[in-house]
């Protein structure tokens, strides 16, 4: 395992609380050409031929001032992504806090600018699961700002309907539940469903690559360096991967495209809806979070290859206390925050296309 010595920027973490809301086997070449595809009624397809969401039609607004570090942060208006808006707005960037539900985003807007005094968080609706609320994304920070310089996707679900009930009366420990030794005693209170996984994959991967691709154009007009983070995970580790021969293709990054990532998940999807996960050697412990975050691994190192000139790393915040894991982690969202705030922050000549685990970098594949 290398490390390498970063130090988290931010060192002062916000103390703004807000009110959480409630609750393979080997792939045969005709596996390789099936694609994942999601309900009309989940995703809109975005529509090419208006005009009102096309970046090239847009011009910039001269009158509102630039800010010299502009950063978006999906899935913020709780948990790891509100601190990340925090800790960067007190490093004096511009930081675009972004939340499916409009509301509950204003609120937490609306709650560190006034308690925190940062007049530099500004709120954006977005569901990274929607093309067109993508694309008016992209549209809004276009006419408003001219580019953009950071980009945290945090947005994720865990893919799993769970008895909370039932995984409280486990009392299972941090450790446990880290090393992926909880998987079996977890049976009884988990129910892979099979909506909840292709949500889960819709929002932890397609939602990031979505996200960043809409706002690729806007990161290569980047003043100061663009910089893209990708939450990641524990559970992202290749060697929780069981299949030893989809294991030894995902560390080859050689032979990876965006085409092949969703051949694979399509594969995984029609495992999971047969039966077949564990037969098929697929991840048991939380099985469509973990595919989701090995994908996410192997996304960031394709674009970090593509585009050289950013820094795109991904990072595991550490196990925190957040309603992803039914608030059983042991690290506080400020400490979570550190690492994705780290690389968000990133020198011109730091490290790109790797994996941190909160602040430092591992080798996990």
């Amino acid at each position: 395992m290398r490390h390498l010595g970063l130090r988290a920027s931010a060192s002062s973490p916000c103390r703004v609380r807000v009110r959480p809301c409630a609750p393979a086997p080997p792939l045969s070449p005709s596996r390789l050409q099936q694609r994942v595809t999601f309900p009309a009624t989940a995703v809109r397809a975005t529509r090419a031929s208006s005009p009102h969401h096309r970046l090239d039609a847009v011009r910039h607004n001269d009158a509102e001032a630039i800010p010299e570090r502009l950063a978006v942060v999906t899935g913020a208006n709780k948990g790891v992504g509100l601190e990340v808006c925090c800790q960067l707005a007190l490093q004096g960037v511009t930081v675009i806090l972004t939340a499916r539900d409009e509301k509950r985003g204003k609120d937490a807007t609306e709650t560190l600018r006034r308690e925190s005094q940062l007049p530099n968080i500004i709120f954006h609706q977005l569901d990274v699961r929607d093309d067109d609320g993508v694309t008016s994304l992209a549209w809004y920070i276009k006419n408003r700002y001219g580019k953009l310089d950071i980009l945290v996707n945090n947005a994720a679900v865990s893919g799993i309907v769970a008895d909370e009930e039932g995984l409280k009366a486990l009392n299972i420990d941090a450790e446990t539940w880290t090393s992926g030794r909880a998987a079996n005693l977890l049976k009884e209170v988990f129910q892979n469903a099979n909506d909840e996984a292709l949500n889960c994959l819709n929002t932890n991967y397609y939602g990031c690559k979505r996200v960043t691709e809409a706002l690729l154009p806007l990161l290569k007009l980047s003043t100061s360096g663009a910089r893209v983070v990708n939450a990641s995970s524990l559970a992202s580790e290749l060697k929780r991967m069981p299949n030893e021969k989809l294991r030894n293709d995902l560390s080859n990054i050689d032979v990876w495209d965006e085409d092949r990532i969703e051949a694979v998940l399509n594969t995984f999807l029609e495992d999971l809806k047969s039966g077949r996960l564990e037969e098929a050697g697929w991840p048991m412990m939380l099985p469509a979070y973990s595919v989701s975050k090995m994908v996410i691994n192997l996304y960031t190192r394709i674009m970090a290859r593509r585009y050289p000139e950013m820094r795109i790393n991904c990072v595991r915040p550490g196990f925190v206390k957040t309603d992803i894991n039914w608030n059983l982690g042991v690290l506080t969202p400020e400490q979570g925050a550190r690492g994705p705030v780290m690389l968000a922050l990133l020198p011109d000549d730091g490290p790109t296309g790797c994996y941190f685990d909160q602040t430092e970098m591992v080798n996990v594949w």
